[in-house]
């Protein structure tokens, strides 16, 4: 979607597969070898692919890691598989699809799109690949109100310098637009238009949701030009045809262009170390495109990045503290977890028609930031039927506690999450009294909440919060030379938003001040 992580939808990736992940074959060479770089940055979504172009642009030898594969696009490419016929593609080292609603299917192993991680009350579904989360989320680019800011991300960064500076920095790098008059009107776009009618006959505040997306390659598909991936709604795992602005040909771009930064993909992270030296240890290895381990590696620097989205990045951490090696790490790794109060549901309307192949991504909303529940907002999210089923998407997300707590599994040489569902069952009400309001409830209209029965998120969001582990610029306290710039500093949720945009802005806003007082100093 992300409905962060979210989003599609998060945002951000993991270049790390703990201890006990499934996916490694074998092993063709056991020898370590090492490396020494200045700075290493871990994933190439929004938090490491900020942080690896300010320090490309400081001139810092920067060597950035990320577990997946290159996903190069084009008009006509073929590199995305399609939602209704998964292949080894869609799955990171699994034997079958991990998203929600997949049809069946069965192939080897591979280092593919999207990781599910399994959780207790809750798994996450992230991506991985150059680019992290950026290829896979729907690419809603939403920015909070000053009030939501506040209360769910930070009170003590500056949001009024957010929104002069950082904000419209990370607009204007995806060039984000929202979907134009034209598209809008066509026949593939029925089911957004009529969304908008309903919420607008309630009187509720519709928008268009802004998106990092050339919409001409939207046109060129209705002309006949390109195989149709936008106007069919064909989006979850990837835009084929290009013309969306994701992380991997915009900020990682960037930093390439610089000269001092390597993108290292099929580089998987077990675990992080301080030395006695005061550097930093990444132990990794460098995998081939089965999982089977071609060569295991010590990467040593002066300054460590966490990039690696909030499941990763937490994970790092709980498994450092937990087995000593990172000493006097804060107590509070591995809390403040929240889902961005994501919920999907299933809206079926016997009378009312969204069309078969209903075009996309998410490009119309609700923003309903007043609900006296807290600030939601819903969106439509158009699916890839051939046929018209009278069924559509619904996604709804808020403001909710980072309650969520990550625990060290010995057994397992891993973390995991544990989540209540009552932690964000009382959003999930607010959301679904919203969408049946949209909608019409009563004869002939069912909404069913899928996350009932499959409850995951792509928004995650926490698990080393502001203030309790880390400083507003992402210093982990008490540890110098190590950073946290993804989703994992956010506790919970990004104030009724995508979690994208916030990310971004704030990795913008922290290597600024990285930039200016920590290179030549710290590191």
């Amino acid at each position: 979607m992300t409905a962060g992580t979210a989003a599609v939808m998060t945002a951000g990736t993991a270049a790390v597969m703990t201890g006990g992940t499934a996916g490694a074959t074998g092993v063709l060479r056991s020898e370590v070898t090492e490396q020494r770089r200045r700075a290493v940055v871990i994933g190439s979504g929004f938090g490491g692919a900020i942080a690896a172009m300010h320090l490309g642009r400081a001139g810092v030898d920067t060597l950035v890691l990320e577990r997946g594969i290159r996903w190069p696009t084009g008009p006509n490419a073929e590199t995305f598989p399609r939602m209704l016929s998964p292949d080894q593609r869609s799955a990171w080292l699994q034997p079958h699809p991990v998203m929600t609603g997949a049809p069946p299917a069965v192939f080897p192993p591979f280092t593919g799109l999207m990781e599910r991680i399994p959780g207790n009350g809750m798994d996450i579904l992230c991506g991985a690949g150059v680019g992290g989360g950026s290829l896979v989320y729907h690419g809603m680019t939403m920015q909070p109100s000053g009030d939501n800011f506040s209360k769910c991300v930070s009170l003590r960064i500056d949001y009024e310098r957010m929104e002069s500076e950082y904000y419209p920095r990370v607009a204007r790098m995806l060039r984000i637009a929202t979907i134009p008059d034209d598209l809008l009107n066509s026949p593939q776009y029925s089911s957004s238009r009529r969304f908008v009618e309903m919420a607008d006959a309630q009187g509720l505040h519709t928008f268009r949701v802004p998106m990092p997306i050339d919409w001409d390659f939207a046109r060129r598909e209705l002309r006949g030009e390109m195989r149709p991936s936008y106007t069919t709604g064909d989006v979850i795992y990837g835009v084929n045809n290009g013309g969306k602005f994701s992380v991997d040909v915009t900020y990682l771009a960037e930093a390439e262009a610089t000269g001092k930064v390597e993108v290292a993909p099929l580089h998987r992270v077990n675990d992080i170390e301080r030395g006695r030296d005061g550097t930093w240890i990444v132990h990794c290895d460098r995998i081939g495109r089965d999982g089977t381990v071609l060569e295991r590696k010590r990467i040593v620097s002066d300054a460590l990045f966490l990039g690696a989205g909030s499941p990763g990045t937490t994970r790092l951490l709980v498994k450092a503290r937990a087995k000593n090696l990172v000493p006097n790490l804060p107590d509070a790794v591995g809390t403040g977890w929240g889902n961005n109060g994501d919920r999907i549901f299933m809206v079926t309307r016997a009378t009312d028609s969204p069309g078969a192949w209903q075009g996309g991504p998410a490009c119309v909303g609700v923003k309903d930031w007043d609900n006296p529940a807290g600030a939601l907002t819903i969106v439509l999210g158009p699916v890839p039927f051939p046929l018209d089923l009278h069924t559509t998407s619904v996604i709804g997300y808020g403001a909710v506690e980072g309650l969520g707590v990550w625990h060290y599994d010995a057994g397992r040489d891993d973390a995991v999450l544990t989540w209540n569902q009552a932690y964000d069952r009382g959003l999930t009400d607010a959301i679904r009294a919203r969408i049946e309001q949209i909608v019409g409830a009563g004869f002939g209209v069912s909404a069913i909440d899928v996350n009932a029965f499959d409850t995951n998120t792509f928004h995650p969001l926490g698990g080393a919060p502001f203030e309790s582990v880390c400083d507003d610029a992402g210093r982990v306290h008490g540890q110098r030379g190590l950073y946290v710039l993804d989703g994992a500093r956010i506790p919970g949720s990004t104030g009724a938003c995508n979690p994208s945009m916030t990310i971004a802005a704030l990795a913008e806003y922290s290597m600024d001040a990285l930039v200016a007082s920590d290179v030549g100093t710290a590191f």
